[in-house]
């Protein structure tokens, strides 16, 4: 199998994530989530490239200010590994634009855990908003369920298989 490279950013504004509810695509593994933007790296790409051409695509912002704060190794039963880069931003111009992926839209912090996100975002999320150094995790699937959670190669939580 071969591995996916992508990138993700949750871009910061009055204490709110920008974020992009998945409900376009009707082939989309991420279908009626609430996810951050980024997406696949082309061919050459570094990841902060990929970081600023996914965001301008998604958003028709340009980041000027952002910081790598962990990768994020998805492994499921069902797909290839994927590798993702994850980053916040707090500084970019531009006027927010429609994106074909889903509905776009600034959530307050506080209320970000009341929308359908992925058992593995919600983890990563809580490291952001702690502040957390830069970070390696690991998520493991099982279908659409989370089995298995490393945090700088130390599980911290593991569900038995029945």
């Amino acid at each position: 199998m071969k591995e996916k490279l992508t990138t993700l950013c949750y871009i910061e504004k009055d204490d709110s994530y920008l974020m992009l509810h998945r409900i376009s695509k009707k082939q989309d593994v991420n279908k009626g989530k609430w996810i951050g933007v980024g997406g696949h790296f082309e061919t050459g790409e570094s990841p902060e490239e990929c970081l600023l051409r996914e965001v301008k695509e998604e958003t028709g912002l340009t980041l000027y200010s952002y910081r790598f704060r962990g990768i994020i190794t998805f492994a499921t039963d069902t797909t290839e590994t994927e590798y993702m880069c994850l980053y916040t931003a707090d500084g970019f111009t531009g006027e927010l634009t429609e994106c074909d992926e889903g509905r776009l839209q600034w959530i307050k912090k506080d209320d970000i855990w009341d929308l359908n996100l992925w058992e593995g975002d919600r983890i990563f999320l809580k490291l952001l908003m702690e502040d957390v150094p830069f970070f390696s995790l690991k998520l493991t699937y099982e279908k659409d369920r989370l089995k298995e959670v490393m945090l700088n190669g130390d599980t911290f939580y593991t569900e038995l298989c029945k």
